[in-house]
């Protein structure tokens, strides 16, 4: 069935110039607005002026088309002008065509969007009692969040970006409105905004904690899935994206979308300030309006068959590589042209200084494998600017052939799935190979030497936001999600977690103090390894979301930061911990280790010992069973000079680790490799402030379940 359907009356208005096609969205010049949108299934294309209540006030046919976008000026239209766009076009599910004129449509270009999703039928494009057959002719737009004008002016005064080298990086994972929403000493009226997070005492914690970059998940405007609401949950996450320009609103202490634009940058001003820099974590490989049967929201309505995915032979559904219905089409010009379009934004008007790119594999996928060298990877590579910051691949998506850990092209950094499994591995006991965990510690050379790529490629975590956190990392074996109303089906089951013999919160004092230990291990070994670390926030503060690892519709006390529970102890250690690795460049080098003697030394850049203080065989590296291993760092004429040439010099370190359930005894290897050591820190009891020594070929206890960082005395 093919039907242009009967359509809104409209008023054609002598009003109307013909402005121009670039900028798309809406664009205010101080006179007038021009509005630009591509559609190219459209017939004709309605721009619709609301008023602030939703009301329709006026509507224009955007005559003029260049290059398959539809365009016009209007005079006297400025910032603060509520709009939508309503498609005129064929409607043929069955062939992957869905215009609607009765839905009034999001621009995808819209740089602010007031209002959220009221959830009614008016808002899908068929009717509920037959959604096969059906075409639903409600008008959506009483329903649906409308598109702003704004005016993109801000003092930026003297803003830089902090362009911190990637291997002096230190990423800080958290959410805007969690991290603030219950602290105390932070003005109630900027709880969980981005005023909040620009607040002095906000940036003094990070400051204090010695991070460098925080990385903020979705802050794109997204929308609450009805059967969330129905739930009386929300989309705490954000990972479904609707406005890949639009700061999402609901961050804002402000109700007015051109402050939201002045508070958004004033919180990257800020960071900036404190020599932090943004990254934001972005979902450009599926929207929020779902499949076939999901609402009728922007992209869908603009022009299906060009936005998203269809499956070749029923283009009536959708190819599905992220679980969230739909996955964006990357293979049209002008899809990938709105992402590099919104990256841009982002980075020249909002100044950001990076992006963590969610199911980044969806983004490669030129047919149905997974391309590394695909249309969008080729874009970015040769782009002035986008190629210039910060880029974090997830490498995964939930298709066939979509775990890519260590595929993604030069310029990008990965998050390290193999690390964080190695290393929680490691630590509770699981069997696995030394050369496995030692490749982990050292940047995994594995995944990244062999396609000139540097240590920074791994990025390296234990926690992240899917999943547990570092509390309930050694608290839980078992995920407790029964707070999210789906019979604990969600969230992963293989979380390498373990509760250290009782499940949930302990009053035995063993247990606890095992906890703490595990805890300390983790960040520990995280701070000490190659590559680049990134910290889930609240981990340094012992914050725990009992044992739920999928929060994500979670927006409330279990999911944010709780700052009245506070564990000063663990806090202080991480502080401690972090300004370690930024005091000793040895462990934040920018290239792979050799393995072999340094240039004017007799000794090597790393060596790997065994309990008895002998060098490790090759037949250590394949033992299963392996729970022990010592580590000689050298950091004595580091290959990578400084910025200004200058010889990166650091001291020699060792490293004992003891993943066994019994203390172990080690020897430190012969005085060729140093003389004697003093002990720096042991995570069985914390930093060792006093003097506690060693003598080459000596030997010393390491608790069950701890590890000893040893440096050199004297020379």
């Amino acid at each position: 069935m093919t039907a242009t359907p009967d359509t809104p009356s409209h008023d054609a208005s002598p009003r109307l110039l013909p402005g121009m096609p670039y900028p798309l969205g809406a664009t205010f010049d101080g006179e007038g607005t021009n509005f630009s949108v591509f559609s190219e299934v459209a017939e004709r294309v309605e721009l619709c002026l609301l008023d602030e209540q939703g009301e329709q006030t006026e509507s224009f046919d955007l005559t003029e088309v260049s290059a398959l976008c539809w365009h016009g000026y209007v005079p006297g239209i400025g910032p603060g002008q509520r709009y939508g766009f309503r498609i005129h076009g064929p409607w043929d599910p069955e062939q992957g065509l869905r215009c609607n004129p009765h839905k009034l449509l999001l621009d995808p270009y819209a740089r602010a969007i007031a209002g959220r999703v009221k959830w009614n039928e008016a808002v899908f494009p068929y009717r509920f009692d037959d959604p096969d057959n059906s075409f639903n002719d409600q008008d959506s737009a009483p329903h649906v969040p409308h598109s702003v004008v704004v005016d993109t002016h801000f003092d930026w005064e003297k803003d830089r970006h902090p362009r911190t080298p990637w291997h002096e990086s230190v990423i800080y994972e958290t959410h805007v409105k969690g991290f603030t929403v219950r602290h105390p000493d932070i003005p109630e009226a900027v709880r969980g905004t981005y005023a909040g997070l620009a607040h002095p005492v906000a940036i003094e914690h990070l400051k204090s904690l010695g991070v460098t970059a925080v990385e903020l998940m979705p802050v794109h405007q997204f929308i609450h899935y009805s059967h969330l609401e129905e739930r009386g949950l929300r989309n705490y996450w954000g990972y479904s994206s609707i406005g890949y320009l639009a700061p999402h609103n609901e961050y804002g202490s402000s109700d007015d979308p051109n402050e939201l634009l002045r508070e958004f940058k004033g919180m990257v001003k800020a960071l900036h300030e404190a020599g932090l820099e943004v990254i934001l974590d972005v979902v450009y490989n599926h929207t929020s309006e779902g499949n076939h049967l999901g609402p009728m929201l922007s992209l869908k309505g603009l022009d299906n068959a060009a936005y998203y995915r269809l499956m070749p032979d029923e283009p009536r559904h959708y190819m599905d590589y992220t679980g969230t219905g739909n996955s964006l089409n990357m293979r049209h010009p002008h899809v990938l042209q709105l992402i590099m379009d919104s990256l841009r934004y982002w980075v020249l008007e909002m100044h950001v200084d990076g992006f963590r790119f969610d199911l980044a594999s969806t983004l490669a996928r030129e047919l149905h494998e997974v391309d590394r060298l695909s249309a969008f990877f080729d874009i970015i590579q040769q782009d002035p600017i986008i190629s210039q910051v910060k880029l974090i691949a997830e490498p995964w998506d939930i298709g066939e052939g979509g775990y890519q850990v260590g595929n993604f092209p030069v310029l990008w950094s990965e998050w390290n799935g193999q690390y964080r499994d190695t290393v929680r591995d490691f630590w509770r006991g699981e069997d696995q190979t030394l050369g496995e965990f030692a490749y982990r510690l050292t940047g995994s050379p594995d995944l990244y030497e062999s396609s000139s790529r540097m240590p920074h490629a791994s990025i390296n975590f234990v926690t992240a936001h899917d999943g547990f956190t570092l509390r309930d990392l050694v608290s839980y074996n078992d995920k407790h999600n029964e707070a999210n109303g789906e019979d604990s089906q969600d969230g992963a089951d293989d979380n390498r977690s373990w509760n250290c013999g009782e499940e949930g919160p302990s009053e035995d004092p063993q247990v606890n103090a095992l906890r703490a230990r595990q805890q300390r291990n983790f960040l520990t070994t995280l701070m000490l390894s190659q590559g680049a670390p990134m910290l889930l926030g609240g981990d340094e503060l012992g914050r725990t979301q009992q044992g739920n690892n999928n929060v994500y519709c979670q927006d409330n006390e279990l999911a944010w930061y709780d700052w009245s529970q506070v564990d000063t102890s663990l806090l202080e250690f991480t502080r401690r911990l972090v300004r370690f690795r930024h005091d000793h460049p040895v462990f934040r080098r920018r290239r792979f280790f050799e393995g072999r003697a340094i240039h004017g030394h007799d000794v090597e850049d790393i060596a790997w010992f065994t309990l008895d203080g002998e060098c490790m065989e090759e037949d250590h590296w394949g033992e299963d069973f392996a729970r022990s291993l010592g580590i000689f760092i050298n950091g004595e004429s580091l290959p990578s000079p400084g910025p200004r040439g200058e010889r990166i010099v650091d001291d020699r370190f060792f490293l004992a680790f003891n993943a066994h359930h019994e203390p172990l005894e080690f020897t430190l290897p012969e005085a060729s490799w140093c003389k004697r050591w003093r002990v720096e820190l042991d995570t069985a009891e914390g930093w060792v402030d006093e003097d506690r020594h060693h003598d080459a070929g000596g030997t010393f206890t390491v608790e069950a379940r701890a590890m000893i960082l040893l440096r050199r005395v004297g020379e």
